[in-house]
């Protein structure tokens, strides 16, 4: 897989991405984003075989599987803290949902400025990245672009690498998870109810957060709310991803 023979001779795709890092690598050096899953980790290992300079940066969530956090942990990586923790600007801003998603941009996507950011974007993740390119320009941070090295690698493929070159990776992958990343995300459909079960004590957490936000917009006078009894209502209507109809003038719980 990792190596292909075409009619101009073998590809392969390892060579392939080492050479991409080496082709754009800036004097200053990359900003890595890493998030400890297996395609962070696959990019982690290949800018060291390529010998470009780098740094490896982890933008911290607050609502990373523990599992997943301990891993970080052994990773040699810079740890970058949010100015405030999910919860509270959950509290504050509403729950993200599908259609607005404002924890990526602020908890994941507002890192390296100004720099080449090196990520482990695939065209094989999902319809939406079947368009994006190897290099291209950030269209909402001036001055950042990014370098996908393994673009055009599958599943399989990712697993491959990671098996032939014994890295070490988070052990949830071996208990089932397909995706590593924040707990009850909007676009992990019904696995979040699976993350219920896993972690009782961010349930716990999730809906003390949630009745502050229900208590808020009900001082607030806000009809958003109206539908639900309580904050622990409003939770569980999020986790299961109720998709009915609405009126966009009347649910609105973001500010």
């Amino acid at each position: 897989m990792l190596k292909e023979n075409t009619l101009f001779g073998e590809r392969d795709k390892v060579k392939m991405a080492i050479e991409r890092l080496q082709t754009f690598e800036p004097p200053e050096g990359y900003y890595l984003a890493f998030s400890g899953g297996k395609d962070s980790i696959t990019i982690l290992e290949l800018a060291k075989m390529a010998k470009v300079k780098f740094e490896a940066h982890y933008h911290v969530t607050t609502i990373d599987p523990p599992e997943l956090v301990k891993f970080i942990k052994t990773q040699n990586v810079i740890w970058d803290r949010p100015a405030r923790p999910f919860l509270q600007e959950l509290i504050r801003r509403g729950f993200p949902q599908h259609h607005r998603r404002w924890c990526c941009e602020m908890y994941k996507e507002n890192g390296g400025k100004g720099r080449i950011v090196v990520t482990g974007i695939r065209w094989a993740e999902s319809a939406n990245r079947k368009n994006r390119k190897m290099v291209e320009s950030c269209n909402k941070l001036a001055g950042k672009n990014y370098v996908h090295p393994i673009i055009d690698w599958s599943d399989q493929e990712v697993w491959q690498f990671i098996r032939d070159y014994n890295i070490l990776y988070c052990k949830l992958y071996d208990e089932g998870f397909k995706r590593l990343g924040c707990l009850f995300c909007p676009m992990g459909g019904k696995h979040r109810l699976i993350e219920c079960e896993r972690y009782p004590k961010y349930v716990k957490a999730f809906i003390n957060a949630f009745e502050k936000l229900y208590q808020r917009k009900k001082d607030e006078g806000k009809n958003s709310v109206a539908r639900w009894k309580s904050g622990e209502e409003m939770f569980w209507w999020w986790i299961r991803d109720n998709k009915e109809k609405y009126n966009k003038d009347q649910f609105i719980l973001f500010e």
